[in-house]
């Protein structure tokens, strides 16, 4: 029998814990995992947005395997860190669980995959360039596998201000190649433009020369509208509420169609599998149905009893709920487990 004694724990210094288990972090390491990487950075910058700062993202796909997000933004902090004594654009790239967003005064709430941040992109990098425009100079860093090839540096001047990070996906990391799809970003950039109507989203694919702008003034309200492609029973309804530090925003319509679509987000994070915010719309709906018919009911209805099964033919509707910290069941936020919100 093998000897298992204290020589045998090892300990990963660094970022070298995410690439030796990447799927701990990004949930996989097939292409949804490597999309997730872009996702990561933009969520970032919506951030950012959300906390009023930012209003436009570029994201470029380049012909040489590139992805680039930039944004408007305030840009990464470069002053040095008051306790690890190097840049602080430098520890948030290079230092898990290091960020802003950890930090309630700088953003009340944040989206991201597992709130790891942008370093989980650095470590599954095999180069990644950092560029960070603020107080009227350019910063540039450059790192490969997550380490520090030099140190964060002025290389010239610009009235600009935001945060621009160009990545190439490791290729020894990623299971079915690094080669980004297209389809899968567009389809998370519309959303989260629905979600942020005040942002912009231009999103490039050099590679075949693609230009889509994604900006939806009607929010979420728009959202169901484009989302029916039946015969319409209702307009599109919009309702805002906040209880303490809780967000939420639903919009929804009626349609001629047996099946419903409803989609849930916590903090622009799709929430395939639901979860407490859901629970609670849907239980809220039924009781407003219920207390409408009770109401409203002739002779002939009194006495009706509905359920939210009935509620849910037809219906079309979106639920998105900003939590300062949500919490999540399973590795990759797909279900919201926080019982408070609902």
């Amino acid at each position: 029998m093998a000897e298992y004694g204290a020589s045998n724990i090892k300990v990963l210094k660094g970022l070298e814990a995410v690439r030796k288990r990447p799927g701990m972090y990004i949930g996989d390491t097939s292409i949804k995992g490597l999309h997730h990487l872009v996702y990561e950075v933009v969520d970032n910058s919506i951030d950012e947005a959300m906390a009023g700062f930012c209003d436009t993202i570029k994201v470029t796909l380049t012909k040489n395997g590139s992805a680039i997000i930039e944004d408007n933004g305030r840009g990464i902090p470069v002053a040095p860190h008051p306790t690890e004594k190097i840049s602080a654009a430098t520890v948030v790239m290079t230092v898990l669980h290091a960020g802003g967003k950890f930090d309630k005064d700088t953003y009340k709430v944040s989206g991201g995959l597992h709130g790891v941040g942008v370093s989980v992109v650095n470590a599954l990098s095999k180069d990644l360039k950092l560029t960070i425009f603020c107080d009227g100079s350019i910063h540039e860093q450059s790192f490969k596998e997550g380490i520090p090839q030099d140190s964060l540096e002025i290389t010239g001047s610009s009235r600009k201000k935001g945060t621009k990070i160009e990545f190439w996906a490791d290729d020894t990391i990623f299971t079915e190649g690094t080669t980004f799809k297209k389809e899968i970003l567009m389809k998370r950039f519309k959303e989260l433009a629905y979600l942020n109507p005040k942002i912009k989203i231009d999103f490039r694919d050099e590679r075949d020369g693609t230009k889509e702008l994604y900006h939806f003034e009607g929010g979420i309200k728009q959202f169901v509208e484009d989302m029916n492609t039946k015969e319409p029973l209702s307009t599109a309804q919009f309702f805002q509420g906040k209880a303490d530090d809780i967000e939420i925003d639903i919009a929804l319509m009626y349609c001629n169609a047996d099946s419903e679509k409803t989609l849930s987000f916590v903090n622009n994070i799709k929430t395939a599998d639901g979860g407490t915010h859901e629970a609670g719309f849907r239980a809220g709906l039924t009781r407003s149905m219920a207390s409408y018919i009770a109401k409203n009911a002739n002779a002939k209805e009194k006495g009706t009893k509905i359920t939210g099964e009935d509620c849910k033919e037809g219906l079309i509707a979106i639920v998105s709920v900003r939590v300062p910290e949500p919490q999540f069941e399973g590795q990759t936020k797909g279900k919201l487990g926080s019982s408070y919100v609902k």
